[in-house]
């Protein structure tokens, strides 16, 4: 099992950037793909962007087309941390963001392709 604790949420004006950070302990966190989903209130749990795991090849990353330009997501093997950077928030991004770890390589994007979550982070963009 992975525990994941997300950071990094917070209240920014729309235009702002944010950046979350997901520490993770427990299972290999190398050999985890990855995944951030956020969930606004009376909506579903939706994708965000993952990234897959490093290997001789190097790693691939996928995002929501609703972020893709805006956002980067990155892991740092080292420190068992994956991050999401988010700039040019929209109000419309105003979610709690999850973090996810994949007892697989690859990356995914549906929610029940993950195995571990954590707490969520709340993130608001005033317009």
């Amino acid at each position: 099992q992975v525990q994941l604790v997300e950071s990094g949420g917070g209240l920014v004006q729309a235009g702002g950037s944010l950046r979350l950070s997901c520490a993770a302990s427990g299972r290999t966190f190398s050999r985890n793909a990855m995944g951030w989903f956020r969930q606004a209130p009376g909506k579903e749990r939706e994708f965000v962007a993952a990234i897959s795991v490093i290997n001789w090849s190097g790693g691939s990353t996928n995002y929501a087309d609703s972020v893709k330009g805006r956002s980067t997501i990155s892991r740092d093997n080292a420190k068992n941390t994956v991050y999401l950077q988010m700039n040019s928030l929209k109000p419309e991004d105003t979610a709690v963001y999850y973090c996810a770890a994949r007892y697989l390589s690859g990356s995914a994007s549906r929610p029940d392709q993950y195995d571990d979550w954590g707490q969520g982070t709340q993130v608001t963009v005033s317009s």
